[in-house]
């Protein structure tokens, strides 16, 4: 316990941002944060999107967005890029229903527990995140983009196409639907995704295997999501394909 805490802190003081960056890259990374949650709401509230399109929206943008940042500027900017999006986030939830950056991320469907299903997947977020990065690394790219481009389009396709639907138990009482068409959906983005992932990190580089590989860990990363409790896969959709990368890649 005491080397898992020691490990923890270490990564946090090696990664914490300069002064500099604090006061320059930290305010745009919470307007940027913003703009995103505000242009998910706008969707919702203006063009009549559902919950699980805006929501997505928004998901897929803070991910798209941390892989990027995690490419160009290291973990030091996507740990400050994550408190901003935490405090935008907080900023949501404190404004309360009918607020468009609120409604921009509470389903419905989730009442009477809306708040709790954007606090649990956002703590999911961030408990991934951290993992993924204090124990695979660079690997951590892989989850960033399974879980920013494959778990959004399994919502967004299950939402749109879904005919065939199944529950998975939840945690608390709002059991998680999904449907076999958003499954199908999370495992060929997530294909995609590590595809791209191998592209963009400097320690991986294409063998013959990964025409095998890579549809084996998106299949497995499909089944993680299909099964994982209801606002907890933005946890196991970056922990799993960044291990499997690390383990098989």
């Amino acid at each position: 316990m005491e080397l898992a805490a020691d490990r923890i802190i270490s990564f946090f003081v090696d990664n914490f941002p300069s002064t500099g960056t604090l006061f320059t890259m930290g305010p745009l990374g919470f307007c940027w944060s913003m703009a995103c949650l505000y242009f998910a709401g706008y969707l919702k509230r203006q063009h009549g999107w559902k919950t699980g399109y805006s929501r997505k929206t928004f998901h897929f943008l803070t991910f798209i967005s941390v892989a990027f940042i995690q490419t160009r500027f290291g973990t030091p900017g996507v740990c400050l890029f994550g408190g901003m999006s935490s405090l935008v986030v907080l900023i949501s939830i404190l404004l309360g229903d009918g607020n468009i950056l609120y409604e921009a991320l509470a389903r419905e469907k989730d009442a009477p527990h809306r708040t709790y299903y954007i606090v649990a997947p956002y703590v999911a977020t961030l408990i991934g995140g951290l993992f993924g990065n204090i124990v695979f690394g660079e690997a951590a790219l892989f989850g960033y983009l399974a879980a920013g481009v494959g778990d959004a389009a399994g919502e967004v396709i299950g939402t749109r196409y879904g005919k065939h639907i199944y529950k998975v138990k939840a945690m608390r009482s709002v059991a998680a639907i999904r449907s076999w068409e958003g499954s199908a959906g999370v495992c060929v983005m997530c294909l995609l995704s590590l595809i791209a992932a191998v592209w963009l990190s400097p320690s991986f580089s294409y063998k013959e295997s990964y025409l095998i590989l890579l549809p084996l860990i998106a299949l497995t990363c499909a089944l993680v999501e299909a099964f994982s409790p209801h606002g907890w896969d933005n946890a196991t959709m970056q922990i799993v394909p960044a291990a499997l990368a690390v383990l098989v890649l």
